[in-house]
């Protein structure tokens, strides 16, 4: 279906960053935002530009007491050429259709998210970043904001869509891949079997916060997270999915239990690790297996993965105030040459030889 979205344009635009290599994650935002409605009867329409603003909304909307939402996280390239290209935005549309889904939030037509992220994109391309390890975040999400508080699905929503030019999402990681400290949580869960944990939900982000603070307090990024049942196994690290190379296999849990977020990062990692002949192991893996393989000098690795940060490399876990080492501590070689090939075919300074990039109708000189 072809689109044909209206733009209001700022009057007023704002100062654009003046060290690209200093953007950071999500401190700066373009000059304008998308926005569409739904009513229940007439479904989405009116999807417009409009200057990026704060929004009004009722205090009574059922999003402020029920949670009733949903976001995405992708984000737009500007390859040597100029030409401005998503990284396989099917899988967002697929992971919105399952999250909306969940929510009880009316699905947005198939072909809509991609032509509402370009109409945006070419408003505001002049924020486009050029500097090394940059990109355009974008950020859709729905709401509802129905004035109810029965704790039903609304009748109206607002998906919208806002852009940010960023660079790496830990500060400490602009300019190259370093290595952070994570804390291994054993009180708190981010997820259970029959929740939302597979689901892109602000309620999985704001339950983990009080983890990541007590991770902060003994110095760490962010947490490890073991399951609910028993504490025991493996699931994500902070808000990406995880991974552990123990004698060169790799090892990452398995979306069978509905508690691990089905990341985009996280399917080319293990496509990319299987064709170039890695062995890759879906499922269940214990702690006490990963401290042990660390004792016995057979861990090699353990990295995160997720659109903000592409590849985040582990050099040590704290476990009850104990920490363990990962390897050497450094970049592990797998991590980097992952990091290397997808921020390579994202931005195409690496050939595509995965057919995820699609390109836009929008060229920067």
């Amino acid at each position: 279906m072809s689109y044909n979205f209206p733009v209001t344009r700022t009057t007023n635009p704002k100062p654009r960053p003046q060290d690209e290599t200093k953007l950071g994650f999500a401190q700066y935002f373009t000059d304008h935002m998308f926005c569409m409605d739904y009513d229940e009867g007439q479904g989405w329409h009116d999807g417009r530009i409009v200057p990026h603003a704060p929004i009004a909304i009722e205090p009574a909307s059922c999003v402020l007491h029920y949670a009733q939402m949903m976001f995405e996280g992708m984000k737009a390239y500007k390859t040597p050429e100029g030409r401005i290209q998503l990284f396989r935005p099917d899988m967002n549309v697929a992971r919105m259709k399952r999250t909306n889904e969940r929510m009880c939030i009316p699905d947005l037509p198939d072909d809509l998210l991609v032509s509402a992220v370009e109409a945006l994109l070419k408003v505001d391309i002049d924020w486009m970043p050029s500097a090394p390890g940059t990109a355009m975040y974008v950020r859709p999400f729905i709401f509802g904001d129905e004035v109810s508080f029965s704790v039903l699905p609304a009748k109206h929503y607002r998906f919208m869509i806002i852009l940010s030019p960023t660079g790496a999402y830990y500060a400490v990681n602009d300019g190259g891949l370093h290595t952070t400290r994570i804390f291994v949580q054993d009180k708190y869960i981010r997820s259970a079997p029959g929740g939302t944990g597979y689901a892109k939900v602000g309620g999985n982000y704001g339950g983990g916060m009080r983890a990541s603070q007590d991770a902060l307090k003994v110095d760490c990024k962010d947490v490890l997270w073991l399951d609910s049942q028993e504490h025991k196994y493996v699931e994500e690290i902070g808000t990406s999915n995880a991974f552990f190379r123990i004698n060169n296999e790799v090892y990452t849990a398995s979306l069978d239990k509905g508690t691990i977020l089905p990341g985009i990062t996280r399917d080319s990692v293990i496509q990319l690790l299987k064709k170039w002949g890695v062995p890759v192991h879906e499922g269940r893996l214990a702690i006490d297996e990963v401290l042990a393989a660390q004792k016995d000098g057979s861990l090699q690795e353990i990295f995160a993965s997720g659109t903000a940060a592409v590849i985040s490399p582990i050099g040590t876990l704290n476990v009850k105030g104990e920490d363990f080492v990962i390897a050497d501590g450094e970049v592990g070689e797998l991590a980097q040459k992952l990091y290397d090939t997808l921020y390579g075919i994202q931005t195409g300074t690496v050939e595509d030889f995965m057919g995820w990039t699609r390109p836009l109708d929008i060229v920067v000189k």
